[in-house]
């Protein structure tokens, strides 16, 4: 497939300098692109490459200079969102399968399928499910009884949906995420750990994306809840009770304790851990590997670090912490100085009282 750059400056509503006839084939990353590429320019560490690059054109900023007598622009506000806009013209979405039901598959006679939906080969469809229109359900996964899942859902190989779990529509579920396993949920009585029973069960709302082999336990009682447009990486682990506001975005490794709330377009980076029943403000950042102890508000706030602290004062301890083993050096001095001087002062003491 190939564009003019006319097409794709139509395509993004960006204002084009160049020639509007040359044909683009494909996008690249600035430093590998080669001629009749596009590539685009969003993050300033990368601007270094413009000189080299040999691309045909690049998506950038208003005010970027570009060396415009080799390269045609294309400009854009956001040029990091005109690149996904690109991306989605040269790659249109294509369905993972065709619609049909796979002869190895199994589906109760009770479940009701919508008009195009796709279940692949060695798939279970448990009694009373329901799945929506031109919705894919792929190779392997188990979809247990009482499920529901909305229309124009992707739902990749292996995953399990357990009972109960309710699934809105335009969800991407990637292969291996387990949805409604049972909370870890245990009462100590005399040296032993009795099972809380854990009837409640799992709620996705619309436009949601859950990365490969992530768990979401169900509920105690009510619903673990993952509200509209929510993004979770890969290896996430969500316990029971715990809700997910809108739009929040959580990266790989994050593991979060039962009856936390999370608000909306909450960010948490890698490898994140919070304990149980705490509250995250809305539009709250936390960063990588932190360990997130009590409530954290402040709209906009950033946090980091174990215990987390917001963002400037954490900064002040890491300050801080570099100048401590110069402040021990010194703390060692002056002991040993100090001890110099009580044995100086001890013998004097000892030679005035001689006399």
């Amino acid at each position: 497939m190939t564009k003019t750059l006319k097409e794709i400056a139509e395509i993004l509503g960006a204002e084009l300098q160049g020639d509007p006839r040359r044909e683009i084939s494909g996008l690249a990353p600035i430093e590998d692109a080669v001629e009749g590429e596009l590539t685009f320019l969003a993050n300033k560490k990368y601007q270094k490459y413009l000189s080299t690059t040999r691309a045909s054109a690049v998506i950038a900023a208003p005010h970027t200079e570009v060396p415009t007598d080799r390269l045609a622009v294309l400009r854009l506000e956001d040029p990091y969102l005109g690149f996904v806009m690109a991306l989605r013209a040269f790659h249109p979405w294509k369905r993972y399968a065709a619609p049909g039901i796979h002869d190895s598959s199994v589906v109760d006679p009770s479940a009701v399928l919508g008009e195009d939906v796709t279940i692949g080969a060695n798939t279970v469809v448990g009694r009373n499910a329901r799945i929506g229109a031109r919705s894919v359900i792929a190779d392997g996964t188990v979809v247990r009884d009482g499920v529901i899942i909305g229309e124009d859902c992707l739902v990749y190989p292996n995953v399990s949906l357990l009972d109960g779990t309710q699934i809105g529509s335009r969800v991407i579920i990637h292969a291996g995420a387990t949805l409604g396993s049972d909370g870890f949920g245990f009462a100590p009585h005399e040296g032993i750990y009795e099972k809380i029973p854990q009837v409640g069960h799992v709620i996705v709302e619309d436009d949601v994306e859950i990365g490969a082999n992530c768990a979401i336990d169900r509920g105690t009682i009510g619903p673990t809840l993952i509200r509209k447009g929510a993004k979770l990486d890969n290896l996430i682990q969500i316990a029971h009770n715990v809700e997910v506001g809108e739009h929040t975005v959580i990266a790989a490794q994050t593991g979060i304790s039962g009856s936390t709330v999370l608000g909306h377009h909450v960010i948490l980076a890698g490898q994140v851990g919070l304990v149980g029943h705490i509250e995250i403000g809305d539009r709250v950042t936390v960063g990588a590997q932190a360990g997130v102890s009590k409530d954290l508000g402040g709209e906009g706030t950033m946090y980091r670090g174990t215990p987390a602290r917001e963002i400037h004062e954490e900064l002040r301890l890491e300050a801080a912490l570099r100048h401590l083993p110069d402040l021990i050096r010194t703390v060692r001095k002056q002991e040993s100085r100090i001890a110099e001087l009580e044995a100086a002062l001890d013998e004097a003491i000892e030679q005035r009282e001689a006399k």
